[in-house]
């Protein structure tokens, strides 16, 4: 056999520099003299992102699988297994209290880092199997049993209390209430009595409103899934003063969601509102126009428009570039050349312009006298 021929030739679609020419016979790179010297890592086909990291793919999401659980539950679970799973498939994973089934939800590998999981330490043990699934069919069986027994025994105690859902664990020694209530509710009757019927460990977990929500899944007014329940992790404060800042009506049934509290996408463009806010003048402050002084009436800060009245009564609009440069002063709040001392004292301009306090005891036009003013009377 002789030598190996020395052509060179650029392969196609090989996912390698452009400076470097394949040889024909032994798999060998002879790059190119004349090119700067690169190394592979930075090459963006071999990294996770392009232009950015050099972290290689599969690293460290490949493993991480999204299984949705019982109800609206979702979480992330690592396949350390390395089992060959699609999207739809039935799988045992470890739960709280043992062991429960799910679906695998979402396995890509760019969605799931978008997603950022938390730190994830429970896998999937195994593919559901024929028993597996016959045992999930007689567990939703019970739970409905479960559910319709409570609630009636809920209704003869009398007890104040919303039951939201029963969750039975996989291996069955374990059947877990979930309910809602104003205040604390006393069910050690009633525990007695889901005892004494299903022969099992009973426990009562109190949930709030929200979390009542997130269990039961549902359509907002946006047309889309709850994100309680689809996406947002935790749950932030929510108030009145952010419908406020976003000019949003007051009315209940328009910002409140499924659980009766404020809807918590009140939250999510409150900073834009805030920096469009800091950008228009304030209602109140007078801007002088080519038509004279103009008192700002209202501003919509979702399209940043400001409205003026000049001294005729007429209103009119004005876009951001036509706004006369600031700062503009809110009325009845002092202005720049108004100094303020720190303990809220005004301040005297002397003949050389330096500003100096107001004289001991000038706070007795309140109905108050100061402490230098006591100590002149003591003096006296």
């Amino acid at each position: 056999m002789g030598k190996p021929s020395s052509l060179r030739y650029a392969p196609v679609n090989f996912p390698l520099p452009p400076e470097g020419v394949f040889i024909a016979g032994p798999a060998r790179i002879v790059p190119d003299p004349a090119a700067p010297e690169r190394s592979f890592a930075s090459t963006p086909a071999l990294t996770g992102r392009s232009g950015g990291s050099s972290r290689p793919i599969g690293l460290e999401m490949t493993e991480i699988v999204q299984v949705s659980l019982r109800g609206s539950r979702r979480d992330f679970f690592l396949n350390s297994r390395h089992l060959s799973l699609l999207l739809g498939d039935t799988v045992i994973v470890q739960a709280e209290h043992g062991e429960a089934v799910g679906r695998v939800l979402l396995k890509d590998l760019a969605m799931i880092e978008l997603k950022r999981p938390a730190n994830v330490t429970r896998e999937i043990i195994r593919k559901a199997t024929e028993e597996d699934l016959d045992q999930e069919d007689h567990l939703a069986l019970r739970e409905a049993e479960a559910f319709e027994y409570c609630k009636e025994r809920i209704a003869i105690r009398e007890l104040k209390m919303d039951l939201s859902e029963v969750e039975a664990s996989f291996t069955g020694h374990r059947i877990t209430f979930y309910f809602s209530a104003e205040h604390r509710v006393d069910f050690r009757e009633l525990v007695k009595d889901l005892a004494g019927r299903f022969q099992t460990r009973i426990e009562l977990r109190q949930i709030g409103v929200r979390d009542q929500a997130k269990r039961l899944d549902g359509c907002g007014p946006c047309g889309r899934a709850f994100c309680c329940s689809s996406w947002l992790r935790d749950f932030h404060p929510v108030t009145l003063r952010m419908a406020r800042e976003q000019q949003l009506t007051l009315n209940p049934a328009k910002i409140s969601g499924a659980c009766g509290r404020l809807m918590c996408c009140l939250a999510y463009e409150l900073t834009l509102y805030r920096e469009n806010a800091s950008r228009l003048p304030p209602v109140g402050a007078v801007l002088q126009t080519g038509k004279g002084p103009c008192t700002v009436t209202r501003t919509e800060l979702h399209r940043e428009i400001v409205w003026v009245r000049d001294s005729e009564g007429q209103e009119h609009r004005i876009t951001p570039d036509m706004l006369p440069p600031g700062p503009w002063q809110k009325p009845g709040r002092p202005g720049p050349e108004q100094a303020e001392e720190p303990n809220g004292e005004e301040a005297e301009i002397e003949g050389n312009g330096d500003p100096r306090p107001a004289p001991a005891g000038a706070d007795a036009r309140n109905g108050r006298n100061g402490r230098n003013g006591r100590n002149d009377r003591a003096r006296r």
